[in-house]
């Protein structure tokens, strides 16, 4: 099953293109402790915030979704990273420990 999403998740970046939105793609990358998506995990955004998929879920995912926004409009691939040592971890609800790092690119 999580193949099939991750699948359906790559197929709607490239059909959303196709109807010309501007479209980013984040992909968890690295994990430490508790990380609720495993490495490989991915998350579609288009340039009006609409998304579809999971690098994380709850706060993690809201502030993804607004760095993929800067990276849609700055056309710009940037590293995120979440963690407990990370003075967001409280903020963006990874307070029971871990650690991820999410990659975000535009798709051209």
């Amino acid at each position: 099953m999580e193949k099939l999403f991750e699948k359906d998740t790559l197929a709607t970046a490239e059909a959303w293109r196709k109807e010309g939105r501007e479209v980013a793609l984040a992909t968890v990358v690295e994990t430490w402790g508790s990380a609720p998506r495993p490495v490989g995990s991915h998350l579609v955004i288009d340039g009006e915030g609409n998304f579809e998929g999971s690098v994380s879920g709850g706060c993690v995912e809201g502030a993804v979704v607004g760095e993929a926004l800067e990276v849609i409009g700055a056309h710009q691939a940037k590293m995120l990273e979440f963690g407990v040592a990370d003075e967001t971890a409280w903020r963006v609800g990874l307070s029971c420990g871990g650690k991820i790092r999410v990659f975000v690119e535009p798709v051209e």
